[in-house]
This record gives structure tokens, sequence and C-alpha cells, in this order.
């Protein structure tokens, strides 16, 4: 007799990957598998270790262990349809494509990809590529607006143009900065002026990102910068309270209600957001009714500026003296753990943790299904 078709949508979280956030990954994939409605969905966990191997079937906890062992001996494997495993970009066959040697050539089909993987090489547009090739409905934004919005300069840009004002910056190639490091500095200097902040172009979770008050302290701020990408990002520090804003949608996104960040340290780097717990999380920011609003406006419009789709969260300055709102970034795969501000804020806007996790697959749906409208899809 023949089996029944499962009625559940195969749902493939992507977590891990090659990024320096590859643990903050790890706990967020933890918490959506954790929450995906097990009467509606059959999750297929899918990890991507430090070196780039990807393997279905196996947990955060094990990918975790694996990627400090680098032994097949840690490795936790769930069923038969479980193993090493790569992407298959022929779009007849969509899903997984299994490598070991006694399941060579078997497929691992999905419905749906709920990529959670923070940083480079999966945030940035790349992973997203892969997706559209193998013309897999995915979760979150796009080509475009992932790699816009991981490109903290690019972005800046087009926030800019769109009306929302941006903190006076500076961009330098690394190349620039090793060959002509003090005209550099110069010109932050007589630019910028101290305290002014340095980031790695590319990056998240505050990685390779600065302050910097003295020359000295410039210095090895570009320098580390510099250790993470090829482009770096010198900033205006701005005097004002940190304020995100989750969105939530596609053609007719929706804001959350404001938050505010009050760090531990001098700024929300990345001890104060995963390691040392005293940072405060001040849900819904304490803001007069207009000035929430208008945030929350900002927001939205941040997020078409990019295009983006699925889901971001939209961060600020507000001005402490003159109440300006200030965008600093957009990010296009937030913070998804269960004491992330990206679902909290939700919480506080009314929408659950289960609840937002299945409308965002819903909308990858969604939008996947508007993309088969247009010529170009080929179906």
């Amino acid at each position: 007799m023949k089996a029944e078709k499962s009625s559940k949508l195969k749902v493939g979280v992507i977590f891990g990957g090659r990024s320096g956030e590859h643990e903050v990954s790890l706990v967020s994939a933890n918490s959506i598998m954790n929450a995906l409605n097990p009467d509606k969905y059959e999750v297929i966990p899918v990890g991507i270790t430090r070196q780039g191997s990807w393997m279905v079937g196996i947990k955060p906890d094990s990918l975790l262990e694996y990627s400090r062992s680098r032994t097949a001996g840690c490795l936790a494997f769930a069923g038969a349809n479980s193993g090493k495993a790569s992407l298959n970009c022929d779009p007849a066959n969509k899903g997984l494509m299994l490598l070991d040697q006694q399941k060579t050539g078997e497929n691992v089909q999905l419905d749906v990809l709920f990529p959670i993987i923070h940083g480079t090489y999966g945030e940035d547009g790349t992973l997203q590529g892969m997706l559209e090739l193998a013309d897999l409905p995915y979760v979150g934004c796009g080509v475009m607006a992932s790699a816009v919005g991981m490109d903290k300069t690019v972005s800046k840009r087009l926030f800019h143009e769109a009306g929302i004002e941006v903190a006076p910056y500076r961009e330098f190639l690394r190349s620039v900065w090793r060959s002509e490091p003090e005209a550099v500095i110069e010109e932050i200097e007589n630019s910028l002026g101290y305290p002014c902040f340095v980031k790695p172009v590319n990056s998240g979770s505050s990685v390779g990102i600065s302050k910097a008050k003295t020359r000295e302290s410039l210095k090895a701020a570009m320098d580390l910068a510099a250790r993470y990408d090829r482009k770096i990002l010198v900033e205006s520090h701005v005097d004002g309270r940190e304020i995100e804003v989750s969105v939530l949608g596609n053609d007719r996104p929706i804001a959350s209600v404001p938050g505010e960040i009050v760090p531990c340290n001098e700024f929300y780097d990345y001890t104060a957001k995963y390691v040392d717990d005293r940072s405060e999380l001040m849900i819904p920011a304490d803001l007069p009714e207009e000035v929430a609003e208008a945030i929350r406006q900002t927001a939205i419009k941040a997020y078409r500026a990019l295009d983006c789709a699925g889901m971001a969260r939209v961060d600020f300055f507000l001005d402490r003296k003159a109440g300006r709102i200030i965008i600093n970034e957009i990010n296009t795969i937030p913070g998804f753990t269960s004491v992330s501000m990206y679902p909290k804020l939700w919480e506080a806007t009314g929408i659950s943790y289960p609840e937002l996790v299945d409308r965002l697959v819903e909308l990858a749906i969604e939008r996947y299904r508007d993309k088969q409208e247009s010529l170009s899809a080929g179906s």
C-alpha cells in the first residue's frame, strides 16, 4: 500500500555559517525550530559549518560541537535522510542532495527555506542568490536588499535619497588606509572629529566596531575594522538614544512598537549584546506617541527604500537635544533568539513568537508566488 504524502510543509532552517556570528545563528535557529508548529510543518535542520560544509539533519548544538572539534565523531544526525549535503540548484529537484557515499544522489525535498545565518555568507545576498537559482521560496529579503542592507555605506546613500537623515560619515578602502594612514587620519579629524565610530562596512552584531576618542585609538580601530572587510566606515558620534523597530511584511509592511537599548558599555558592542547581560531593553520605549509613530513610519520608509521583504530590524538614534531621527542601519536577518529585540518587539505589539515565525513562512511563499507571475520566472 502506497504511503500518503504528508500535508505538512517541509521547512528547512539554515543556520551556522562562516561568519563571526556563527554561535548567535545557532541560538536563533534553536528558538525558531522550537516555535514552528509541528502540526503544520516538518522541520528539517540544515547546518553549515565554519568551514562551509552543509549538513542536513544536524541540530544546532551538535553543529557547535562539530565546529569546535572538526571531528565527525561529534555529529548527531536525525533519521535516514541526513548527512553531508549540497543545495541542489536544479529547479526540477527542489531541495538538498545528500553527499554521503551510501546516499549520493538522494534528495531531501524542501518546500521553503528559513535562513537564519547572520552576517557574511548568509545575510549579504550570497545565500539568497543560491536559493533563487534553486527556485526555492525563502524567508526574508531578496538578493539586492540583503546585499545593500549589509553594505552600510551603500544603504546610507539610499536612505539619504529617500529623505532619511544619516550621521556624517566617510568611507575608506583598506588598501588606502594601509598605504596612506596619515592622510586618512587627517581627513577623519578634519571632517568628523572625535569621538567617532569605526566599523567594517560589511559586518553585523557589532563585530569589529570601535569607538575612537584619540588619534591612537583611531589607528587601532582602523586596523581592527580592516581585519573584517576591505571597506571601512567612519561615522560621527551622535549623542542619541538607541531606538529599534521591527518591520514585517512584503509589499505592505507593518512596524512594531519602538524599543530602546540602554547599553551596559559605552555603546551596544558584541559583548553588550551577547556576553554581558547588564544592558537594558526598554519595550516599548518611553516616547511621546507622535515621536514613536514618526520613528515607525521612518522604519517602513527605510524598509521600502531597500525593497526589503519578510523581515528586518531598523536601528535609529534619537538625538537627545534636537529630537532628530537619525537612521543607524538596517538588519535583514536580525537576532532571533527568544530574548532578541526583533521578536520581543513584536510580542509587545501583539504578535507572539510562534505566530511571528508562522507569518514569515507565509510571507516567503507569498513573495515566491508573486515572483512567479513575472515573465522572466520562466515557468
